[in-house]
């Protein structure tokens, strides 16, 4: 996979296909293009440990996600409900939108 090209969307729903939340499914918050790699919500689950910055201020612990790469997750299609590949069709008025291969529907990103 050449650096920055993915077929995933910010709010796509994916499922993880390997690592140690495999099977786990989430909504993509943030992609990564640098690095392949994309923010899931509540997947990949990291604690950092923060400073207090202030002395009326504690420290603490914040849980948040960290970085999966993309190789390792697979889109769920909002039709089928299944992990699929995905491929790109030409629309009659010149558009290319995105297509599930196994029901040939398409894939719209869910809005906010």
């Amino acid at each position: 996979m050449r650096q920055g090209h993915t077929n995933l969307r910010i709010n796509d729903k994916v499922e993880v296909i390997a690592g140690k939340d495999k099977g786990r499914v989430g909504k993509v918050l943030r992609i990564q293009k640098e690095n392949n790699r994309i923010i899931v919500e509540r997947i990949n689950l990291i604690k950092k440990h923060q400073k207090a910055t202030e002395a009326t201020q504690s420290g603490q612990i914040i849980e948040k996600e960290a970085g999966i790469h993309i190789s390792n997750v697979m889109l769920v299609c909002p039709e089928c409900a299944e992990t699929v590949k995905i491929g790109k069709k030409l629309l009659e008025d010149g558009t290319k939108v995105r297509m599930c291969k196994k029901c040939k529907a398409t894939i719209e990103t869910a809005k906010k």
